[in-house]
């Protein structure tokens, strides 16, 4: 077993214990209840970490290199977990975010000969972000006022969940730093279509299993993990997604 190796697997090890830990440490600063099964999120976020730590081994991501894209990995973990059992975005995430978002940006756009291109390249990606979903928050804080409407006519205590959340805005604009403004587009529009793919199926599920009833469709659906996925996939799988508008 080669160096390289044993070293992966020992920070992939590692790695997956500071997600776990992280996931579950920084939730407690807003009170967060947990109703997921603990154990085994432990052993599949660990594997996950794992096996993506040796993958980046032997073919580390262009450019950032596997030291600083297992720190990405890392960072993407916390949000993931996070935002899938708690439906948050927490501001000390966004703020590590942005800082290791901006030097990842930086570094990936290495297409630029100069580092001001890189800088600005990178800071394109964020504000293209950020200003497509600020646009889809004020569509759905419009959606939560028309679904709060509804659920009272029907009968239900309207509650304050958002189709968005700000973090949903401040995460798109991290990730529009790291990919940049040629990826921002597609990172979004494939996440969004992974979301749908999931809810479908979902719904699908609950149908099957006698378990659909009307109000299953007025439940939202965290998107900071699809948003993830997607731009996890461009980072480390870069000929995996074809870019949306490229020729």
């Amino acid at each position: 077993m080669s160096t390289t190796l044993v070293v992966s697997i020992i920070l992939g090890l590692l790695a997956g214990w500071v997600v776990n830990y992280l996931a579950d440490v920084l939730p407690s600063t807003r009170s967060c209840k947990n109703g997921h099964t603990r154990k085994i999120r432990l052993w599949i976020v660990q594997t996950i970490i794992l096996a993506t730590s040796v993958y980046t081994s032997i073919k580390p991501p262009s450019k950032i290199g596997y030291f600083l894209g297992l720190i990405l990995i890392i960072y993407f973990g916390v949000i993931f977990v996070i935002d899938l059992e708690h439906r948050l975005i927490l501001h000390p995430t966004s703020i590590f975010g942005a800082l290791l978002g901006l030097i990842v940006g930086i570094i990936a756009n290495g297409n630029y000969p100069s580092l001001l291109g890189r800088i600005l390249s990178a800071l394109l990606g964020g504000l293209i972000g950020f200003l497509i979903m600020l646009t889809f928050y004020y569509l759905g804080v419009l959606f939560t006022r028309i679904r709060a409407k509804r659920m009272l006519a029907m009968g239900q205590e309207a509650d304050d969940e958002e189709a968005l959340g700000s973090g949903d805005v401040i995460l798109v604009t991290i990730l529009g730093l790291i990919v940049g403004w040629k990826w921002i587009l597609s990172c979004l529009l494939y996440g969004i279509l992974l979301g749908g793919i999931v809810s479908l199926l979902l719904l699908l599920w609950l149908v099957i299993n006698g378990k659909y009833k009307t109000s299953a469709l007025m439940v939202f659906i965290p998107y900071g993990p699809y948003f993830i996925t997607t731009a996890a996939l461009i980072i480390y799988f870069p000929n995996l997604l074809p870019m949306i508008g490229s020729s």
